[in-house]
């Protein structure tokens, strides 16, 4: 089935009085900062400088004070202390953010991250009462245990000390514990709930460090951009500050592991972005925990052994492949699937016992993509069906969980994304109300997929002074789009479909007047039926290789020109 044709939204031109406001900005720029929410001079320099919002003192995370004291408490009097992460890489750069701060205070200080697999996500009772039995006396949560109440009920009881940090949804109930760290708390007031488990791993450490002078939180930023860009936490805000300063760390990198990483992913240091992270490096991060366990991916950021590093960066690279094979199969699977019963559902579903529960989300983005509607895909095992959702900005995919909760044994996640474990005799109802859900919330019209460019633009316009102007756009992804424009009447003068089972197309278009080579990633389809003329949705970037520098179009969508 081909893909949708997707409806192209470009913003009305900025009115005149915002014009003449940001008139010291270059008109393309300009146009782009309104379209982003940007009207004044003084947004636009916050914005352009990446300035963190007014308010975002450690301290005004309400369980901030008394996670310090048991922390210090702890240090002071050589408590062991374990911090329990996540399996991917937000909850791995966490884990090991809070790991190195400590252990340079000289805490006694372990890290743990559960088996997706035998353990499933969150804090679970069998690990607990390990470390327990192992002596540990605090345990620190990054990234997971907002939702896990009988979990901490249990510390409780056998007298671990529990510090919750999470970046997820709460539910009604909320776990006992000695300090919970979540902005998105009912009646938390801090001015950016958008920050990842790592970011809010950041803020403790910059709370804890503060009596600390000889080391600063700062010097763990590149772990912080790496996680916030993996967990596609929206670049606005406090994360587009951090990670803005965090990538600065990584040209080049100062951590043996990230060196490592970077050179096995065939990156230049230098010109590392925001979408290097998301499309390179994080796959790798998370490559381990999706396949076997994340803690090669741990053991990487922590160690300091070059050998060592390289030979963790390799097997991270080799994951990283097998993964995208296996994903290709679990999606063409699910596809058909999904889609047997009912083409036009609102809601995709597929399950099987052969899926690999730690590659289900990247199938299910992958459906979402093509057919923009909310997917699930879950593997079944013995007794329970583990499931993961993507969805679209339409469909709110962790409040539709949390009508079905009486179904559910588990469930956590975001408005875009969410997991969620049930038992299997439970999944048919599940499923069935959920897509009633879908179907309640959505029209058909919701369900045809857009593309968001900034302005409409002759070909010719496009001069190398613009991409200065773009990078001071930087960090750009989820929540701060690259901005794209859209040319039309282009003349294709050549074009080729390239990349593994030719699923990519080069080509080149001109106006007449100036010629550009274009690359449009997953869209080797228009091989076969390529118009004389077209209009293209894209971005204009710098093209790197094999020493040479040139210009290009990173085509995002292609119509037949119309007339």
């Amino acid at each position: 089935m081909q893909p949708l044709e997707k409806n192209w939204i470009i913003p009305p031109r900025l009115p005149l009085e915002v014009d003449q406001a940001l008139q010291n900005y270059h008109p393309v720029l300009r146009q782009i900062l309104y379209n982003r929410g940007h009207a004044t001079p003084e947004a636009a320099q916050q914005f352009l400088e990446a300035a963190p919002p007014l308010g975002t003192s450690a301290f005004n995370l309400r369980g901030i004070s008394p996670a310090l004291e048991r922390i210090n408490y702890a240090i002071q009097n050589q408590e062991t202390i374990a911090i329990y992460g996540d399996y991917d890489a937000d909850g791995v750069t966490a884990t090991a953010l809070l790991t190195l701060v400590l252990q340079s205070l000289g805490a006694a200080v372990r890290s743990y991250i559960p088996n997706r697999f035998d353990e499933g996500y969150g804090l679970n009772i069998e690990a607990i009462d390990n470390l327990h039995e192992q002596g540990v006396r605090l345990l620190i949560t990054v990234d997971c245990g907002i939702r896990s109440i009988a979990e901490a009920e249990h510390a409780r009881r056998l007298g671990l000390d529990l510090i919750i940090s999470d970046h997820h949804y709460p539910a009604p109930e909320v776990p006992p514990a000695v300090a919970l760290i979540d902005p998105k708390l009912p009646g938390e007031t801090y001015p950016d709930t958008d920050l990842a488990g790592v970011g809010l791993a950041y803020k403790l450490a910059s709370a804890l460090l503060m009596d600390y002078p000889s080391i600063t939180a700062d010097d763990f930023l590149d772990l912080v951009a790496l996680g916030t860009v993996a967990d596609m936490a929206p670049l606005v805000g406090e994360n587009r500050h951090l990670v803005r300063r965090g990538l600065s760390q990584l040209r080049p990198p100062q951590r043996q592991g990230v060196a490592a990483l970077i050179g096995a992913s065939g990156l230049t240091p230098a010109s590392i972005d925001a979408s290097h992270i998301g499309y390179i490096l994080a796959p790798r991060l998370n490559a381990a925990g999706r396949l076997e366990t994340a803690l090669a991916s741990l053991e990487l950021l922590l160690t300091q052994d070059v050998n060592r590093a390289a030979l963790l960066a390799q097997k991270l690279d080799n994951l990283n492949r097998e993964r995208q094979q296996i994903t290709r199969q679990i999606q063409e699977h699910a596809e058909r699937l999904a889609l047997a019963q009912d083409p036009e559902t609102p809601l995709l579903f597929a399950a099987h016992p052969d899926y690999n529960p730690g590659v289900v989300g990247l199938a299910a983005s992958r459906l979402v993509e093509q057919y923009y509607r909310p997917a699930i895909i879950a593997h079944i095992g013995p007794e329970y069906t583990r499931g993961s959702c993507r969805s679209i900005p339409e469909f709110h995919i962790t409040q539709a969980l949390d009508q079905c909760s009486d179904l559910l044994e588990h469930h956590v996640g975001h408005a875009a994304a969410a997991g969620f474990t049930v038992r299997n005799e439970q999944l048919p109802e599940l499923i069935e109300r959920l897509k009633t859900i879908a179907s309640q919330q959505l029209s058909p019209a919701q369900l045809r997929p857009t593309q968001h460019a900034d302005l409409e633009i002759s070909l010719s316009d496009l001069k190398p002074d613009l991409l200065p102007l773009l990078e001071s756009l930087q960090p750009t992804g989820y929540g701060n789009p690259q901005a794209k424009f859209v040319s039309r009447g282009l003349k294709v003068t050549r074009y080729q479909s390239v990349g593994k089972d030719n699923g990519h197309l080069r080509l080149s278009v001109t106006d007449g007047k100036i010629t550009y080579d274009a690359i449009a990633f997953r869209q080797g389809h228009w091989f076969e039926r390529m118009p004389r003329y077209v209009d293209l949705l894209y971005t204009f970037e710098k093209n790197e290789f094999n020493g040479k520098t040139t210009l290009q179009l990173n085509v995002r969508d292609i119509k037949e020109a119309r007339g």
